[in-house]
């Protein structure tokens, strides 16, 4: 047999190459040299950049760690009154990255998670007011007593120290992570996304002011450099320095994060959610449901990308759903049976279908023969996310919640509600999908670690 080479999928003669290529190539060796040495040379800038604002989050992290419950939720009023105050600077450098967003092609769902007008921005700071009146969760007593020989044993929160937060998009990230941060004693390295950097830097000029005014350090909330991808990997590489990261954005960025991670990090992850409706189900609110599911907020990660419905109830059902959901914008891609029942408009579902994360007007569609189909199915193909079942069915509803693994799920309600404010925690850092640590909405609690406290009165160990 002739032994054949295997050739570089990037490799192509030099006469095929750009013009700028074959330059690169004719250079010689000494140039090349030199190129390679400028690059080396800006990224350990940019790595020293990244490490020294981690080294001054740190020692901004040891004062907000001892600073107390009130002068916290003094510094998170004043935020929200600075946002306020200077909210058409804001709206002004976010109407830049719509621009440029618009521009450069980004898909409708992506502006809408990169827009902040001055609506969204007033929740934005209302979410800080929320969280100020929040217990605080540094120094609770997780745990404790006496011990048979005299010792005092308690487990208190005590904050994580130095979080760094890389996302895409969505800049009230930024003012929902450094709140939470602040009030759990924590200061945040925030590493935003480019195409948010206007919206980004004129939120953490706002808040570091307000910081400063607060007699606070403003170090406890910095922004990191986006145009070089670089920067993440400085930071998660960061150990020693960052306690934990949190990435928050779609597949691509939470996979190249964990797998490229030295730092500890939380899986804040994608919303393939699903809505189950039953055979018992009450189909007018399993209509409502769904509804609201797909289409109250598209773009976010607990919107519903698939629904599955029982066969029983599939004839009845599936008609009447797929026109309300046309009505409302959406493009159903269905099975074979949704096909033939949802009639014409009904886009063939492929396998890719079953896996896709739409975070648009978009939204598959099959019929079950059982509920084990039901959850079989999403066990192959959720995140772990967000389920939801629709039932009249006490037993069916006690299977489904036992037996779905996912960070949240619903029985009669929408999945639209896994959200750290609709679950009393006000602002969320994202929706943890791991189980280590943390697990759903990451709220104040979720941002601590703990720490043993043992008092003694001269004991010593036999």
């Amino acid at each position: 047999m002739t032994a054949v080479a295997l050739r570089d999928p990037d490799h192509r003669d030099p006469d095929q190459r750009d013009p700028d290529q074959r330059d690169q190539d004719q250079r010689d060796p000494d140039q090349r040299d030199a190129g390679q040495r400028g690059a080396d040379q800006r990224d350990a800038g940019l790595r020293e950049e990244v490490h020294a604002a981690a080294r001054r989050a740190r020692a901004a992290a040891g004062a907000l760690a001892v600073t107390p419950r009130a002068a916290k939720d003094a510094a998170l009023h004043n935020m929200a009154d600075a946002l306020l105050a200077r909210a058409s600077d804001v709206v002004e450098a976010n109407e830049r990255d719509l621009a440029a967003g618009r521009d450069a092609g980004l898909t409708t769902a992506l502006l809408d998670r990169l827009a902040l007008p001055a609506a969204r921005l007033t929740g934005v700071a209302d979410g800080l007011r929320v969280v100020a009146g929040l217990p605080d969760p540094v120094g609770e007593v997780v745990r404790g007593g006496v011990l048979a020989n005299g010792l005092e044993l308690r487990q208190v929160r005590v904050p994580l120290g130095v979080v760094g937060i890389v996302y895409e998009a969505r800049p009230n990230v930024t003012v929902d992570a450094a709140g939470l941060a602040l009030k759990a004693g924590n200061a945040v390295l925030l590493r935003g996304s480019s195409s948010a950097r206007h919206s980004n830097a004129a939120l953490v000029s706002v808040l570091r002011a307000a910081l400063r005014d607060s007699g606070l350090p403003p170090d406890a909330v910095q922004l990191l450099p986006s145009e070089d991808r670089a920067s993440v990997r400085h930071l998660v590489t960061a150990r020693g320095l960052v306690d934990v990261v949190l990435p928050r954005g779609g597949a691509g960025l939470i996979d190249t994060v964990v797998r490229e991670a030295t730092v500890p990090t939380i899986e804040t992850g994608v919303g393939n959610c699903h809505v189950y409706v039953d055979a018992t189900a009450d189909l007018d609110a399993a209509q409502r449901i769904v509804l609201n599911a797909k289409t109250r907020r598209p773009s976010v990660c607990n919107a519903a990308e698939t629904v599955l419905v029982h066969a029983a109830v599939a004839a009845q059902f599936v008609p009447t759903l797929v026109a309300a959901l046309h009505a409302a914008g959406v493009t159903v891609h269905g099975d074979r049976a949704v096909v033939a029942l949802g009639g014409e408009g009904v886009v063939a579902a492929t396998d890719e279908d079953w896996d896709t994360e739409y975070l648009s007007l978009d939204i598959a569609a099959a019929v079950v023969d059982t509920l084990d189909d039901a959850v079989a199915h999403i066990t192959e193909h959720g995140s772990g996310h967000t389920e939801a079942i629709v039932t009249t069915d006490v037993a069916a509803a006690r299977s489904f919640v036992a037996r779905v693994d996912a960070a949240a799920v619903m029985v009669n309600a929408s999945t639209a509600f896994t959200d750290g404010a609709e679950f009393g925690m006000g602002a969320e850092l994202g929706i943890s999908t791991q189980k280590l640590h943390a697990r759903g909405p990451m709220g104040l609690p979720e941002l601590t670690s703990t720490k043993w406290i043992v008092w003694g009165d001269g004991h010593t160990r036999p």
